[in-house]
């Protein structure tokens, strides 16, 4: 039996590569901090930004883009968004 195709959108991948490089940006400057407390503490809240953005990128390598794909994009834009509110970077 054939392996359906999964659906690309080429926007849609523009805004996942957009956000690894955020991701890895803010990893980055967390890795810079010297007090070793407080790189622990924005890990800490930084790991579901980090968590959702997995869940997303794996999501599109393996379904493509779906009717789920723009929610698990909020979930991880809001996520980032909060973690940006709350801690200064």
């Amino acid at each position: 039996m054939a392996k359906k195709r999964r659906k690309l959108n080429k926007d849609f991948e523009r805004k996942i590569y957009s956000s690894k490089k955020n991701v890895e940006l803010v990893l980055a400057k967390i890795y810079d901090i010297d007090d070793e407390e407080i790189q622990k503490e924005y890990m800490s809240a930084f790991n579901r930004v980090v968590c959702l953005y997995d869940e997303l990128k794996e999501d599109y390598e393996q379904q493509g883009f779906t009717e789920n794909s723009e929610e698990l994009f909020t979930n991880y834009k809001n996520a980032f968004n909060l973690f940006e509110l709350e801690f200064e970077i």
